[in-house]
């Protein structure tokens, strides 16, 4: 019998393929000095958090310093956009913010919570059975101690304030526990803070709508229902979505109702499952070579297309808008929103402690509470490796309500001395429940291997 030997030589310079590298990619001063640190950096969880507070500390700082005068102008910068007798936008730059850019911060939570239905912890009725009732016990519970301290008084209105969680503060604490936590426990105030999330936005849009306008919110119902169209007929391309999204929201905007609810309406009718099945990108794949090397001339746009296509809607959208709401968005929103005047003059004392006593105590008391009823009644149980420490810990951090309680704010009062109250209350609520929560899950014994 004849034996072959067989030397399998390494690839050559020659057998590479060169791929031309990017400019973030090479090595010039700004990439390598800047950029790729600053994508790092973007990759650490806890890093959107950093950058909002680092905003908000800003804005409070600018807002009490002798330069005071600047933060005002720069929040009152006018925008205007007027295209013929139909759209006319008369805005300042506070409300470009609010109600514009606040929109994708709306459409990214949309995206999440239809993974968490559709993939996630909220797919399974009694897996989602412990965070769904503890984010609604940490609803009512803030809301009621609110309003008992605010019945009969201006600030009444405020009872939405200290109702929602805010998901990137929250996470972010967690993320600085490290592996004191749980992983299961990780999921439970994620998930939370997307019930939380579906709940504060169903309050934006049910109680803070006012002298709504049928006709316009007929034309918003009417995009919705030609999105619904557009996507049973099979069209990929985003320009009609876009189209219809930005009327909806304009529409939703003039009917009287929350225009950044758009956002989350669009979150939930995008796809989540791709085009084309992953499984089958290499079987696939390997004819549109064999085109490209038979000279086809449309096979390499078609091989991108077919490539872009194995990714699903809902992860290209995430994945474009993600960096640019955690570190460009939502900072500017608190940059807008956190530049409260302190002075012990105006303070409306009962708005004050009524948002802090609903985040600190009412949202402790409120899921805490809720997830020790559900386990004890047999609906949810702990997550795996969580003990009541751990839920205790994490129901602290949820009174950390910053994005959605300064946008609540905003909507329930005009009188600026209440405004200021509120939001003073938001932004001290927040640093005691982040700091009790981050101490509290730091406590914790280490998790054993």
């Amino acid at each position: 019998m004849t034996k072959f030997d067989v030397t399998i030589e390494p690839p050559t310079d020659a057998d590479r393929v060169e791929v031309r590298r990017t400019w973030k990619e090479s090595d010039r001063l700004v990439p390598r000095a800047f950029v790729r640190p600053a994508l790092r950096f973007s990759q650490v969880e806890a890093a959107g958090g950093i950058a909002m507070l680092v905003a908000a500390a800003v804005a409070l700082i600018w807002a009490n310093s002798p330069w005071d005068a600047g933060y005002d102008a720069f929040l009152t910068t006018p925008f205007r956009l007027k295209f013929g007798d139909f759209v006319d936008l008369n805005m300042t730059l506070h409300g470009v913010v609010n109600d514009g850019l606040m929109t994708l911060f709306f459409l990214v939570a949309g995206l999440e919570i239809k993974r968490q239905v559709v993939t996630g912890e909220l797919r399974d009725r009694r897996a989602a059975a412990l965070p769904a009732l503890a984010a609604l016990g940490g609803m009512l519970i803030p809301a009621l101690l609110y309003t008992a301290l605010n019945a009969g008084h201006p600030g009444a209105k405020g009872w939405g304030i200290p109702v929602a969680t805010d998901i990137a503060f929250a996470v972010g604490i967690v993320a600085l526990v490290g592996k004191r936590l749980p992983v299961g426990a990780r999921v439970f105030i994620l998930t939370l803070a997307v019930v939380d999330d579906v709940g504060g936005i169903l309050v934006i849009a049910v109680f803070y709508a006012d002298d709504v306008r049928l006709a316009w919110l007929g034309l918003a119902a009417l995009c919705v229902a030609l999105t619904l169209v557009v996507q049973r007929s099979d069209m990929r391309s985003l320009v009609p979505y876009l189209v219809l999204g930005v009327t909806c929201w304009y529409s939703l905007y003039q009917a009287g109702v929350e225009s950044a609810i758009a956002g989350v309406i669009f979150g939930l009718l995008t796809p989540i499952v791709p085009f084309h099945d992953p499984a089958r990108f290499g079987e696939v794949s390997r004819r549109f070579v064999d085109r490209i090397e038979s000279s086809d001339e449309m096979a390499v746009e078609d091989l991108a297309r077919y490539a872009q296509e194995t990714a699903s809607p809902l992860e290209r959208i995430e994945n474009r808008l993600n960096l640019w709401v955690a570190f460009a968005i939502v900072p500017l929103f608190a940059l807008a929103n956190a530049g409260v005047r302190v002075e012990t003059s105006s303070l409306d004392h009962r708005v004050l402690f009524g948002v802090i006593l609903g985040l600190v105590v009412g949202k402790t008391v409120g899921v805490f509470g809720a997830a020790w009823l559900a386990v004890r009644l047999g609906i949810g149980r702990l997550p795996g490796g969580a003990t009541w420490r751990h839920m205790f810990g994490l129901a602290v951090t949820a009174g950390i309500g910053f994005t959605v309680a300064l946008f609540v704010t905003g909507l329930s009062f005009t009188d600026p001395g209440l405004t200021s109250s509120a939001k003073l209350g938001v932004i001290l609520a927040s640093v005691i429940a982040g700091t009790l929560g981050f101490l509290l899950l730091r406590s914790a014994p280490p998790l054993e291997d």
